[in-house]
């Protein structure tokens, strides 16, 4: 008998279906010579300082350094410590079971580092010795499970990727446990909690939020001139901005006396905008927030999803490209397109025969190609999964065809000594632009030339000036980050970085990975340091006062976090050892703990707010709550009302004037918004004051 262990249930059905294992058990299917079972994701986990018999938020513990490392079951948080998840106590107890009763294993947890570390935690943790294989696949279509079962791979080949994956386990923990208890200590236990990936992204957010609150607005005027010529109707900007209306008004009159300009300077080139290539799972998250208005973590479940239900082929890759062996298989996936009435126009516009083998690349190919979908028609699809199951189609569509080509125009004119830039450009060959029809990225105008034909104009010809106008204009604020733009800055952290020499080291690293970033978003939000308002992140009063306290610490260093990638990457390929990396992690640990002992936190009781129902106590502030520490008062108010977290301010007024701010965007019972005043009433509760509307 042979075992095989698949990380989800869903998996497991799928391979058991495959191999003859009809029969069902508890925890397990079994038949024609193998057990097929699973985890239930991360069922082994490193022990919390408890398991060493470290006592908690002990500044004499501080640093904690396991070694060796302890492996537990899951727990689950209660309000009275840690508890071990009893589903994952029975699984593991199955999975010991099935182990037993085989005489070798084969691995199929996902094709990935977590994938890798879920079963080797398992393996280690019932010090099992059982030889073991690797199943590696990047789809569950029948035929990619039938050519992975007829490939199995010797587990040890990848011991690199497992020595990878706990590393960065050990590293996240060891950073994560002591830079949390540490802060945790500095702030009289209110508690915080810090990371190795967190903090540099909460980071980001506050920056990007500080710049965007502190930026000063500034009025400017710039004068646009309307022509037309050859039936043709365009117009001109100046290349000047005047700060003083008056000004620009003088010289738009002056200009209206002339009534036309000579032209300058004609420049017209002609561009060819390549085919994008296939998504991999960060930029498929970004397109999913730009176009779907959903969050990172939201377009991995579906994505997920689809890949259980067999319609993509597996979602967590860092990579757009595929190997040259799957190219031959890339035309049966457009006919299969093509027997839906949706894509056959675009699919009209492809050439059979000639597609572009850009998306082709061996040594681009890291665990897992670019997102495809697969040979399976999909069918009862919901709308979010059908949403994002066309943007992958549309994509492949998209990368097979050739590259789009504009002629584009720049044409400078002038009128006395004032210069004007008229800019056009025309499409020559649609190319890839002809799938979805989209001829512009309206989105980004800035990057994307309007699309306006021109007349044809030559140097010295004159220019009629019909009418002028004067722009009013504000400069902008940078723009807060929504998820998509947040994902693009922890992809490209290697930017921020102002050595020149470092950034060229690390510029195609980022911090986190394709298969985390969104999970760390949503640790941030969970951990009420952002929130998300309409599309945007903004941090919260704490992630602020988090950030404020660490800015300047190395727990906040966009730098050394995009370097510990580097890091996990060469362990992986067997260029780097584990324990010296852990040992590096130690030293790093240190220092960070020393600096988070150091400060000295303001507790934001420090308001002395009064406690309105007894009178007598200042009020205690934390993240979710403000009490009265008078246990016979015991006087409450939980801060988050219909989804929004109250501020300082507004507490502030709430408990001095009795009325809040207006507070927008509070989400009803049904999920509908509104707007509202929190007002303090008599009997020292909270209502809702709608003003003149309902």
């Amino acid at each position: 008998m042979k075992a095989i262990i698949a990380e989800k249930p869903s998996v497991a059905r799928e391979i058991a279906q495959l191999l003859g294992a009809h029969q069902k058990k508890d925890g397990y299917l079994s038949g024609n010579g193998y057990c097929v079972t699973w985890a239930l994701g991360h069922l082994i986990a490193l022990g919390m300082p408890e398991d060493y018999g470290i006592r908690g938020f002990n500044k004499a513990s501080l640093p904690i350094f396991p070694n060796p490392f302890i492996l537990t079951p899951k727990k689950l948080k209660k309000a009275n410590g840690y508890e071990t998840d009893p589903s994952a106590l029975k699984q593991l107890n199955t999975i010991k079971q099935v182990i037993n009763q085989c005489s070798s294993i084969i691995v199929a947890t996902d094709a990935g580092r977590e994938g890798e570390l879920i079963f080797r935690y398992i393996y280690h943790y019932i010090q099992c010795n059982k030889p073991f294989e690797r199943l590696w696949i990047s789809s569950l279509t029948e035929k990619a499970i039938q050519e992975g079962f007829k490939n199995l791979q010797s587990g040890s080949a990848f011991d690199g990727l497992y020595e990878a994956a706990k590393a960065r386990s050990e590293a996240d923990w060891l950073v994560g446990i002591n830079a949390t208890q540490a802060l945790t200590i500095a702030g009289n236990q209110d508690v915080y909690s810090l990371g190795r990936v967190q903090t540099p992204t909460l980071a980001l957010i506050c920056q990007r939020f500080l710049q965007y609150q502190n930026f000063t607005k500034q009025k400017y005027f710039q004068i646009q001139l309307s022509h037309r010529k050859e039936y043709t109707d365009f117009t001109s900007l100046s290349l000047l901005q005047w700060e003083e209306k008056k000004q620009a008004e003088q010289i738009q009159k002056s200009i209206d006396r002339e009534g036309r300009a000579v032209v300058e300077d004609v420049s017209i080139t002609t561009v060819k905008e390549q085919s994008p290539l296939l998504f991999d799972l960060t930029e498929l998250q970004k397109e999913g927030n730009r176009k779907l208005g959903l969050s990172a973590d939201e377009v991995l479940k579906i994505a997920q999803s689809l890949y259980e239900k067999k319609f993509i082929t597996y979602p967590r890759t860092g990579s757009k490209y595929i190997p040259e062996d799957l190219w031959t298989e890339i035309p049966e996936l457009v006919r299969i397109l093509n027997t839906n009435d949706q894509f056959k126009s675009a699919i009209s516009t492809l050439k059979f025969g000639n597609f572009n083998k850009r998306i082709v690349n061996d040594v681009k190919v890291t665990d897992h190609h670019g997102l495809l979908i697969t040979t399976k028609v999909p069918s009862a699809l919901t709308a979010n999964e059908k949403a994002i199951y066309d943007m992958i189609a549309y994509r492949l569509l998209e990368s097979l065809s050739h590259a789009c080509t504009k002629q584009v125009s720049h044409i400078m004119i002038k009128v006395h000594h004032y210069e004007f830039q008229i800019k056009g450009s025309t499409i020559l060959e649609k190319g890839w632009r002809a799938i979805k029809g989209i001829l512009s990225d309206n989105e980004i105008p800035d990057n994307a030339e309007a699309l306006t034909e021109l007349p044809e104009l030559k140097i010295g010809d004159e220019l009629k000036i019909s009418k002028t106008n004067l722009l009013e204009k504000t400069t902008q604020p940078p723009k807060l980050y929504t998820e998509a733009d947040l994902l693009s800055a922890m992809e490209n952290a290697g930017r921020y970085i102002e050595n020149k020499e470092e950034q060229k080291a690390i510029s195609n690293i980022g911090i986190g990975t394709p298969a985390t970033r969104a999970s760390i978003i949503e640790t941030l939000l969970s951990r009420n340091y952002i929130t998300r308002k309409s599309k945007t992140l903004h941090p919260t009063d704490k992630g602020l006062q988090v950030y404020n306290l660490v800015k300047d610490k190395k727990i906040a260093n966009v730098q050394m976090t995009a370097e510990w990638e580097i890091a996990l990457d060469k362990i992986e390929k067997g260029e780097l050892n584990r324990n010296q990396f852990i040992n590096d992690i130690q030293d790093y640990t240190a220092e960070i703990i020393n600096e988070l002992l150091s400060l000295h936190i303001s507790q934001e009781n420090t308001l002395e707010l009064k406690c309105p129902k007894c009178q007598q106590y200042n009020l205690v502030i934390k993240d979710k709550i403000v009490k009265c520490p008078d246990e016979q008062c015991n006087w409450i108010l939980f801060r988050t009302i219909c989804g929004i977290q109250l501020s300082i301010k507004d507490l502030t007024l709430l408990l001095t004037q009795n009325k809040t701010s207006l507070i927008k965007n509070m989400k009803s019972k049904n999920g509908k918004k509104f707007d509202a005043f929190i007002i303090l009433k008599n009997d020292f509760s909270t209502s809702f004051e709608f003003g003149n509307k309902n």
